[in-house]
């Protein structure tokens, strides 16, 4: 019997448990949680400092790094990011709706747990708690399986968790990590039926594209960014240039970050300037179209490539376009469905962007770094999904769950 078959059948007799634990012993076990993480920082950090060091080795940089790396005040957020779920309202056993027919039969739908959730991720440790935590408050056991670039952190932070829950009187079911980080390990995870209930992909296109094509196990797609901003010819210059500094510097290894920046001709001599001044400051690399790279020193040409690249590092890709409709065209060619932005003060092209773009998130003078369940006030979230069937954006608490039919007779049959 493979490992993963073992890890299959624990989490189904976890997901067993949780499906009928009440809210209180979730929360009360989230917290543990919490405090046990912050109880085993040193060890974390530790291990987390030798994954850095060996990813650093194997020549990785950039905003791999950043995402790799866990900081006390990264930690102390993963540990907040447990209290605030359990401070969340329990979707499990929630009633959507109750209606009597003719017939006298009660019939209603309420929410139940997914039961087993598998979650393949790349180098982020603070999703092995973000699963984790809504996972279990959502009712089902979770299977994790990182990258191995991550492989010391997320196992030493499973292990604290596993700890806690069986002080709790959990079974350690309820979260296990996959320890062989190997493709064939990943693929047989993806043909996990009988134990997977649902699979989540988190990571870049690649990852997310070979879970899409080689599932048998049912796929919630989430994550990838191609993300623009659109500079309407009525944009406030000043908000336009906090929305994309911020939405393409803040912290740009991120998929809500600003990717692609399109610019409407009439702003080609203002704003071209001084947008492209401020993210070379920024040391973001400018690739753009001839207009962008006449204006803008030292941009370089683009390729058709960049128009569609995630880049999840100091890159942008710029292009100056004639009007909104040639904006929304270059967005509908290019766009991954994740989140779009125009500033405008325009009422009219505000509204015709918000309905005629599609997308999880579309903003109006905003930054797209806002497409967060935190920020949209759901509390954490287990990634941004870009598909349209059970979920779409942020995927908090009642998107990690399904629902049944309740019904309530009196001696019925049916003629």
């Amino acid at each position: 019997m493979s490992d993963l078959i073992q890890m299959g059948k624990k989490a189904k007799e976890a997901a067993v448990v949780l499906s009928v634990l009440p809210t209180t012993k979730k929360n009360q076990a989230l917290c543990h949680a919490a405090e046990a993480l912050l109880a085993a920082k040193e060890d974390i950090l530790e291990a987390n400092a030798a994954d850095v060091a060996a990813a650093e080795a194997a020549g990785i940089k950039g905003a791999f790094i950043d995402r790799l790396t866990l900081t006390d005040k990264r930690l102390e957020e993963m540990a907040e990011g447990l209290r605030q779920v359990a401070s969340l309202d329990d979707p499990v056993g929630e009633v959507l709706s109750m209606k009597t027919l003719d017939n006298g039969l009660m019939i209603g739908q309420k929410r139940v747990p997914m039961g087993v959730i598998g979650i393949i991720f790349e180098a982020r440790p603070n999703v092995t708690a973000d699963a984790f935590g809504l996972c279990l408050k959502a009712g089902s056991a979770v299977i994790l399986r990182g990258g191995k670039e991550a492989i010391s952190t997320n196992k030493r932070v499973v292990e604290v968790f596993q700890r806690a829950l069986a002080e709790e009187g959990l079974p350690e079911g309820v979260v296990q990590i996959v320890q062989d980080t190997s493709r064939e390990t990943a693929n047989e995870m993806m043909r996990l039926n009988g134990y997977l209930d649902v699979l989540i992909p988190r990571g870049g296109a690649g990852l997310i594209q070979s879970v899409v094509q080689n599932s048998t196990v049912p796929v919630i797609q989430t994550g990838v960014g191609n993300c623009h901003i659109f500079v309407d010819e009525s944009a406030d210059l000043e908000k336009a240039l906090r929305i994309v500094l911020n939405a393409k510097t803040q912290r740009p290894g991120v998929c809500n970050a600003c990717e692609s920046l399109l610019v409407h001709e009439k702003l080609a001599e203002t704003f071209l300037p001084m947008i492209g001044k401020a993210l070379q400051e920024k040391k973001v690399e400018v690739r753009g179209d001839e207009t962008t790279c006449q204006k803008v020193p030292g941009a370089v040409a683009a390729t058709e490539e960049d128009w569609a690249t995630e880049y999840a590092d100091y890159i942008i890709s710029t292009r100056v376009v004639k009007n909104l409709d040639e904006a929304i065209e270059h967005i509908r060619r290019y766009t991954t469905g994740h989140s779009e932005a125009i500033v405008t003060e325009n009422y009219t092209n505000a509204q015709r962007f918000l309905n005629e773009v599609d997308a999880a998130a579309v903003y109006v003078n905003a930054s797209t770094r806002f497409t967060d369940g935190g920020q949209f006030g759901f509390g954490a979230e287990i990634g941004i999904s870009t598909q349209k069937l059970h979920a779409r954006g942020p995927m908090g608490l009642k998107e990690l769950t399904t629902t049944k039919y309740i019904i309530y007779g009196n001696g019925q049959i049916r003629e």
